[in-house]
């Protein structure tokens, strides 16, 4: 298991990069193998920042906390990574009860509650709209003028589809699909 922690605005003391390997170890128990786990750490205004990346067959668990304590974030951030791996297993052992996925996570997937394994993911509504080819900057003014998160473009620069969507820090990130 490979553990990348890196530091803005904070410096990595041995005993912190020590904490966030053990607790990051209670994640790793649930798989057989993970590629390499990402945690940032950030101070920004008093605010102590943890964002924890953990990549899994293809899929990214992904959690962020913030608090006054780095160690508490750090424990909260876990917490509901193990939330978000709780629901992944769920939805594998229904598909694997159904007979749809035979995958390495048969014997790990853990009992759930009825209430938790009834859950659903309905589709309520589906957008169909033309896809313009616009650079970058363009698709945050549209994204802006509609007031939307993200915006759905074809990046005039590329060719590709491409997604823009407004961060939790109010700044932007760009999705580029790769086939």
């Amino acid at each position: 298991m490979a553990i990348n922690v890196r530091g803005k605005n904070i410096e990595i003391t041995p005993a912190l990069k020590e904490y966030v390997a053990k607790r990051v170890g209670k994640v790793t128990k649930y798989f057989e193998t993970l590629g390499e786990i990402t945690v940032v750490l950030t101070v920004e205004k008093g605010r102590h920042i943890v964002e924890v990346t953990v990549p899994i067959n293809g899929m990214l668990l992904r959690g962020e906390e913030a608090t006054a304590d780095m160690y508490a974030s750090i424990d909260l951030v876990i917490e509901k990574l193990e939330k978000q791996i709780e629901k992944y297993k769920t939805k594998l052992a229904r598909k694997l009860r159904g007979g749809i996925f035979k995958g390495e996570f048969a014997a790990a997937a853990p009992a759930v509650p009825d209430a938790v394994e009834h859950e659903e993911l309905k589709v309520v509504k589906t957008k169909r709209f033309a896809v313009k080819p616009m650079n970058v900057e363009e698709a945050i003014l549209q994204m802006n003028l509609i007031n939307h998160d993200f915006y759905v473009f074809s990046n005039a620069q590329t060719e590709e589809v491409n997604v823009i969507y407004r961060r939790k820090d109010g700044k932007y990130g760009l999705i580029e699909p790769e086939f």
